[in-house]
């Protein structure tokens, strides 16, 4: 199997939660959904017109973070929107703002540690199935020569990001291993239904950054963004490879800089 990793980094990351109404909650982490976004970006592709093309029966996507992140919330000036009133007349539009009906509304946004110092980081594992080839191609050949079409941003449009620290592992530089309630080190996020035991024996501080979330990861078609499926993930915060027996297939990247032991999102 042949796997292509890239770092995506940035000042800030919002990933909505999708059953947050009244207050902008964020992952964590990037959903498979919203990778999708990024890979589609890089590709030029339009808008909901991907869905298929990267979906989990033809694109692997592994997600790991790699620097330590914190989440804090801010408050956002939004406009109080309750009538169309007339937009001729500012004073009668409350699309204008000039009435000063704004509303604060909370919004979570994840970052490094020390904001000024440190950006976040997350570190992405592609790989295809027979149906996925074609498209699997056209990525790396994109990643590898920087040809990227859009830019690509971590969740809301304006926080922007930038992709390095690209690598493409060849098939002799990937095991796969088919794991029988093993323990592994992973440095990605893996899936919780396969994990039988949490061990904290290096650093037991290590079980307060260790978080669990049910994330989106495909949608029913294109141009629909009904949730066909949704994976339940477990991961670190600390940037700190995560210790777990696990069953399922894991995969090991090795070439002369790095050893990685990666799952893909099922």
């Amino acid at each position: 199997m042949e796997i292509i990793q890239f770092d995506i980094s940035g000042k800030f990351a919002h990933f909505r939660k999708y059953y947050a109404n009244n207050t902008a909650l964020t992952y964590s982490l990037p959903p498979r959904t919203t990778v999708m976004g990024i890979l589609a970006a890089i590709l030029g592709r339009s808008r909901d017109s991907y869905y298929e093309e990267f979906s989990s029966d033809k694109i692997l996507i592994g997600i790991a973070i790699r620097t330590p992140i914190k989440k804090n919330f801010h408050r956002l000036n939004l406009l109080s929107v309750k009538s169309l009133g007339d937009f001729k007349k500012s004073f009668e539009s409350d699309f204008r703002g000039m009435a000063g009906n704004s509303i604060q509304t909370p919004f979570e946004v994840v970052t490094g540690l020390d904001l000024q110092k440190d950006d976040v980081c997350y570190r992405i594992f592609v790989a295809c199935n027979t149906t996925g080839k074609e498209t699997f191609q056209a990525l790396k050949g994109a990643l590898l020569d920087n040809n990227q079409v859009y830019a690509v941003t971590l969740g809301t449009a304006n926080f922007n990001a930038f992709i390095n620290r690209i690598v493409c592992y060849e098939d002799i530089q990937v095991t796969e291993k088919q794991a029988d309630k093993e323990f592994f080190e992973f440095d990605s996020a893996v899936n919780s239904e396969l994990v039988d035991e949490i061990s904290f024996e290096k650093d037991e501080k290590l079980m307060s950054f260790i978080e669990e979330e049910l994330l989106p990861a495909d949608f029913v078609a294109n141009n629909n963004r009904e949730l066909s499926k949704m994976n339940r993930v477990l991961y670190t915060t600390a940037g700190l490879p995560l210790k777990v027996k696990v069953s399922g297939k894991v995969f090991i990247l090795k070439n002369q800089l790095v050893t990685q032991t990666i799952q893909f999102l099922d």
